[in-house]
C-alpha cells in the first residue's frame, strides 16, 4: 500500500482531480442561473370584477 502511495500513477491521479477541482471553480458561470433548477416566474392577477376573455 505504502508503494501504491509514492507511485507515480498515484500522483497523476491526484493531480488530475487537482486540476479538474481548479477548472470547476475557474469555469463556472457567475452570471447565469443553475440549469438544474426552475426560474420562479410570477403571476399576474386580474381583479374579481375584470375578467378579461
Amino acid at each position: 500500500m505504502l508503494a501504491f502511495l509514492k507511485s507515480e500513477l498515484f500522483f497523476r491521479f491526484l493531480g488530475g482531480f487537482a486540476i479538474g477541482a481548479v477548472a470547476m471553480f475557474a469555469l463556472q458561470p457567475n452570471n447565469e442561473p443553475p440549469a438544474l433548477t426552475s426560474t420562479a416566474i410570477a403571476s399576474t392577477a386580474t381583479p374579481a370584477g375584470s375578467a378579461a376573455l
